[in-house]
């Protein structure tokens, strides 16, 4: 049994309670897109991306059609655009001619999909079809194992031990307070464990 487990929880309840996607999409294949994007990338620079591009690019057809070198400068400011591009047609091209824009819920057909790895299907999962899930970022990675959830350092791994430590109905809840905290307070470099809600139940506050 992990040691303050449900203190933990409650405290991230209290403070982060109605947390949602900071990423900005209207229809699931908007979200995919948006996420394909945010590797490497923060959500706000994806927003400002996003913005301009489901204006232009309206259904999953216009993007399967589109011309790759073109689309590559549209998203240029996300980084690793070309992968990124490339992805994103293919699976927009696999979302509208095989899928007939309908966009799958099942880990395993959602991962079939061109640049779509666990993490992308989870964000899927988590936002368009409410399944408990677990996305595990840099943040969650790093947390989680500062927190005591885990030892691991694989995120295939990370998830399945937050699937065996976390209540399923806070899996959804974790991913979003974790890259909260993670952004705001418990960052990767200097940590502001001074001001951190859980400090008191963290193994790797700094002295």
């Amino acid at each position: 049994m992990l040691k303050y487990k449900k203190e933990i929880l409650r405290e991230l309840d209290v403070h982060y309670p109605d947390i949602g996607c900071t990423l900005d999409y209207e229809t699931p294949w908007q979200l995919l897109v948006a996420t394909i994007l945010s590797a490497q990338c923060t959500d706000a620079r994806v927003n400002i991306i996003t913005k301009e591009l489901f204006a232009k690019y309206q259904t999953p057809e216009s993007i399967a059609m589109a011309d790759i070198s073109e689309f590559e400068q549209d998203i240029k400011s996300a980084g690793f655009y070309h992968n990124k591009a490339k992805n994103i047609i293919a699976a927009m091209r696999v979302l509208h001619f095989e899928l007939k824009d309908e966009m799958p819920s099942g880990l395993k057909e959602l991962t079939s999909l061109p640049g779509v790895g666990r993490k992308t299907a989870n964000v899927i999962r988590s936002h368009i079809f409410n399944e408990p899930s677990i996305v595990v970022d840099t943040h969650v990675k790093r947390i989680s194992n500062r927190l005591g959830f885990t030892k691991e350092t694989d995120p295939e791994k990370v998830e399945l031990d937050l699937m065996k430590k976390l209540p399923k109905e806070h899996w959804i809840r974790w991913n979003l307070q974790l890259i909260t905290l993670g952004r705001e307070i418990c960052r990767a470099q200097r940590p502001a464990c001074e001001i951190c809600f859980l400090k008191d139940y963290c193994k790797g506050v700094s002295k």
